[in-house]
């Protein structure tokens, strides 16, 4: 057996036991498959990821080793991203495409917004309200991305920090807003321009070359882990001694399953994250809107998020036929009050109402997958929780990290400066695991920076 142990082969897992040598490494999966939440479920020839998995990164390291995973059998292609809006049709992002909003709310959106940027900001945003006011102005945060917080961050923008947006959401000049109410602009202005997918074999492919040769043991659920004894415990009966701990398991779950103090099981509760119900629905015609995923602001509709899957690649599907996935969220701060069948229903529904499905009788079949852990939230919880969880850790044999409290990982300038410790018995790698907002290149060079710090002579 090696020398690291890894729990969890999802994306993280799998980058670290890639980077650090599988012969080094031993994974532990609950489930009987590698992947995690980049896993794909191959259906009655349709293909399904667990939401709009595609890859924008800009992170030259990852593109080829995505490239070399796929034998180089990958489709890249410029992105086509709409808003659905009571009826109407919004190209992305909303705010620089105000000439589709219906009057005369287009006219206050741009009034307001012009208002605000003739305001000097006096401070940093307190919230993510206090960002988006600055950047939209009133009516338009109010209509749009409001409406579309509550849905799929679950919770109001003044209950979030604004220290996770960075580059993630387009701060418009007043000359696109200004052109755009008129007219579509002439550029694209979402920050994702070209995306890349592979042919086939949905998105888990892009790991296809890194998950070869890994040792993993599937069917182990972790029951209880002992920091106090270095000691898993699994659902199986399996015990594992380790010296060497990497852990990708959402951290409120370590905590919960761990020797930790009360106080510390308090804190790992702060952290909050929301729950993800994927509606999939086959129907019997081909896609009706040519956009790669829209985003829905109705709140009174379950539908947040939408992709077909036959738009990621033509051999998702069937020919002459459609594959919708729907995402809906829910957390403590909305917890779900239908069941999954229920919510289900109305989805096909709403799709029905939406145009993108032309009834009820062409659909084909419908099937849901709940996903327990689905978004990091971002309140003004998480940075306190989070610091005093990971000092208990630290006493445990994790080494803290300079910028092991932001959301975001500057990736250039960390891996040109790995802080190397010979002592350090404890990693933690991926989304959950590090309470980040992370994509799946996050994962995968968090893997690779494990490979720079880990050290091999330590037992």
């Amino acid at each position: 057996m090696g020398n690291v142990v890894i729990l969890g082969a999802g994306l993280a897992g799998i980058s670290a036991s890639y980077h650090l040598g599988h012969e080094r490494c031993k994974l532990y999966e609950k489930n009987h498959y590698p992947g995690g939440h980049i896993h794909t479920e191959f259906l009655d020839g349709f293909t399904w990821d667990e939401g709009p998995h595609i890859s924008f990164t800009k992170h030259q390291y990852v593109r080829e080793l995505f490239e070399k995973n796929v034998d180089g059998e990958y489709l890249e292609y410029p992105v086509e991203t709409g808003n659905y809006f009571h009826g109407h049709w919004i190209p992305h992002p909303a705010q620089s495409n105000l000439y589709a909003v219906p009057e005369p709310l287009r006219q206050r959106c741009l009034d307001d917004f012009l208002e605000m940027r003739r305001q000097e900001a006096s401070q940093s945003p307190e919230n993510y309200r206090d960002w988006l006011r600055f950047a939209f102005g009133d009516t338009f945060t109010t209509t749009f991305p409001s409406a579309y917080t509550r849905k799929y961050w679950t919770t109001e923008p003044e209950n979030l920090s604004a220290d996770w947006v960075g580059k993630r959401m387009f701060f418009p000049s007043v000359e696109d807003v200004t052109n755009g109410a008129v007219a579509p602009l002439p550029q694209q202005t979402h920050y994702i321009k070209n995306i890349r997918y592979p042919a086939k074999g949905g998105y888990m492919a892009y790991a296809n070359r890194m998950v070869e040769g890994a040792d993993i043991a599937f069917h182990h659920e972790l029951v209880r882990v002992s920091f106090e004894d270095r000691t898993l415990l699994f659902a199986n009966g399996a015990r594992v001694q380790f010296s060497k701990l990497v852990n990708t398991l959402p951290l409120p779950l370590l905590i919960q399953l761990s020797d930790a103090p009360p106080d510390i099981q308090t804190a790992a509760t702060r952290l909050s994250c929301s729950s993800l119900l994927v509606v999939n629905v086959t129907a019997d015609h081909p896609t009706v809107r040519p956009e790669n995923w829209i985003y829905v602001y109705d709140e009174d509709k379950y539908t947040t998020r939408i992709n077909c899957t036959e738009l990621l690649s033509p051999n998702n599907a069937p020919d002459g036929t459609t594959g919708i996935q729907v995402e809906v969220y829910f957390s403590k701060y909305r917890p779900a009050t239908e069941s999954p069948e229920q919510i289900a229903a109305k989805v096909c529904s709403e799709l029905v109402e939406m145009g993108l499905v032309r009834s009820r009788q062409a659909i084909t079949s419908v099937h849901t997958r709940l996903v327990p852990w689905a978004n990091v939230i971002f309140d003004h919880d998480r940075r306190a929780a989070l610091d005093q969880v990971l000092d208990w850790l630290a006493e445990k044999g994790l080494e803290r990290e300079n910028d092991d409290l932001e959301p975001i990982t500057d990736w250039e300038r960390k891996l040109a400066d790995p802080v190397v410790t010979q002592h350090q018995s404890l990693f933690l790698a991926g989304r959950y695991a590090q309470w980040k907002y992370y994509w799946t290149d996050d994962c995968v060079l968090r893997g690779l920076y494990l490979s720079k710090i880990l050290d091999e002579s330590a037992t």
